[in-house]
């Protein structure tokens, strides 16, 4: 766009030209260039509505960014457009938002039997029957309330003779252990700080007003010493993880301190905490890693421990090229979330466009609910989606190349951004349809980075490189336990008490083979006993 300059005095003679319709030939280029400079301008109002939208998010939240609440009334006609996966999908029942019994996986079960009869009893009622025990007891929850931590103080009694002065002290109980904070309290804090979000400074607030002191101090000592123990696990996860066939990765800002000071201008100033979620059949793995480094450069370093006999698995990113490790070779899936996003951001502007295309992505959805709700194998999946999502996402390439092609869209707009990327990234946006096993987006991963947010948000930042490696280690076990459905607590727990054995045999003490390692151990015992 060529620039014209113009003073106050040859503008108001332009102007007076313009009223009396008596223009010079020169006056063209002054009218080109207005005409230029209201849709440039035009062009960034809308790019700072959609900035000031994004940010409004990041600062307030965004409540959701399901398609029907995205489009509003605007969604209402277009589920006739939509109906062949009606017979498919199913409303789900409304429940009365209570837990059921059966979800109190960690609670303490007491068995209670009936006060008078027993089985094979004749009834009281009829005086005939027999009884018999129904399979599915009754059942009655009750929660209580506890601090985090608590204590007891074991008072032992002393007795002085009188004649002598020698001194008796009772002998304190067998089973209190020699340790001031035991396995529990550990585990407990580890979970609160990484896993929870809770920093030191507040849980020692808390524990203060409940009359059980815990300096902050002293919880970074006791996490530092469970750290030690639980390090070979950490260790055998890199190298489990590093086997795995899908692999899905990010990573978020953060901060250290001590890597803050005196950063010299030719060093990266960044700092970030990289999530890495390895999936192997059904079982995943999370790994986090803080500092300078990237995703991918994180991801090339687990990578190292990778068996070489392996095939080349899939790798779920969005399209930063961060993401990528650059040493090995993968098959590359980009995050439709990340691209459905930028489409989101522009609803207000191009509602009409917008709402095609986030039907699309909802009808691609709902074919993957699908094939997650049937149990299908990867093959069954791929199979499926190329029946029918294939041809949505082929006429949705049409339309989106349509747009340029027949300039219903400006290329520089907030649209024309949204469907470049969707171009310039369909291949790795599609592999869904070509690959066994190639998920739809990147979810799983930013799900388990919000770990590190929050402590981000909590505690701030981590005071030294030490601090970070700890806290990635705890959020590393904590994290993948969530996913295998372990419960992390106890796992921390029995680590610190088979700490002699987890670093000889880690392999034995994971998270989805720990307890049968703990049933071993007992039968031996016990036959040892015997």
């Amino acid at each position: 766009m060529k620039r014209i300059e113009l003073t106050p005095k040859e503008m108001e003679d332009f102007l007076e030209r313009v009223r009396s319709k008596k223009l010079h030939d020169t006056d063209y280029e002054i009218i080109l260039g207005m005409g230029e400079t209201l849709a440039f301008l035009s062009q960034a109002l809308t790019n700072k509505n959609i900035s000031i939208k994004r940010l409004r998010k990041i600062l307030f939240g965004a409540t959701t960014e399901k398609t029907d609440t995205v489009l509003g009334n605007k969604n209402k006609g277009s589920k006739e457009s939509f109906s062949r996966l009606k017979e498919e999908s199913e409303k789900k029942k409304k429940g009365h938002g209570r837990n059921g019994a059966a979800v109190y996986k960690g609670a303490k079960k007491e068995i209670i039997n009936h006060e008078t009869l027993k089985h094979g009893d004749s009834c009281p009622g009829c005086l005939k029957g027999k009884v018999y025990e129904i399979k599915k007891p009754g059942t009655i929850v009750r929660i209580t309330g506890n601090p985090p931590l608590t204590a007891t103080v074991y008072e032992l009694q002393k007795l002085r003779c009188n004649l002598c002065g020698e001194v008796f002290t009772a002998t304190p109980p067998k089973d209190i252990g020699e340790e001031k904070y035991d396995a529990a309290s550990g585990a407990m804090i580890g979970l609160l700080k990484y896993g929870s979000g809770l920093p030191f400074n507040r849980l020692d607030t808390m524990q203060n007003c409940l009359g059980i002191p815990l300096p902050s101090s002293t919880q970074w000592d006791i996490i530092k010493a469970v750290a030690d123990k639980i390090k070979p696990i950490y260790n055998r996860l890199l190298v489990e993880g590093a086997q795995g066939d899908l692999f899905y990765n990010d990573d978020t800002t953060m901060k250290i301190l001590s890597l803050m000071k005196g950063t010299n201008e030719s060093e990266r100033t960044g700092i970030f905490t990289s999530g890495i979620i390895s999936s192997l059949d059904e079982r995943k793995i999370a790994l986090f890693f803080t500092g300078r480094k990237h995703a991918g450069e994180n991801m090339s370093d687990v990578m190292k421990k990778r068996n070489e006999e392996l095939s080349v698995p899939i790798q779920m990113c969005d399209a930063l090229s961060r993401n990528m490790p650059k040493d090995f070779m993968v098959i590359l899936a980009n995050c439709i979330a990340h691209a459905r996003r930028k489409f989101v951001d522009v609803t207000d502007n191009f509602p009409e466009e917008c709402m095609y295309v986030l039907n699309v992505f909802k009808e691609i959805y709902k074919h993957d609910a699908y094939c997650k709700k049937s149990n299908m194998t990867p093959e069954e999946r791929l199979i499926y989606h190329q029946k029918n999502s294939k041809s949505i996402m082929e006429d949705f390439k049409d339309w989106l190349q349509e747009q340029f092609d027949e300039k219903k869209v400006e290329p520089n707009s907030g649209l024309g951004d949204a469907i470049s990327y969707m171009q310039n990234h369909w291949e790795a946006l599609t592999l869904f349809l070509r690959e066994p096993g190639a998920p739809l987006d990147n979810n799983i991963c930013e799900r388990a980075l919000k770990k590190a947010i929050l402590h981000r948000k909590n505690a701030l930042f981590y005071k030294t490189e030490t601090g970070a490696y700890v806290g990635d280690m705890f959020m590393s076990i904590i994290y993948t336990c969530n996913l295998n459905d372990v419960n992390p607590f106890d796992y921390l727990v029995q680590l610190q008490n088979h700490s002699e054995d987890v670093k000889k045999n880690p392999e034995k003490w994971l998270p989805w083979n720990y307890k049968k390692n703990l049933s071993d151990d007992a039968h031996i015992s016990s036959a040892d006993q015997k």
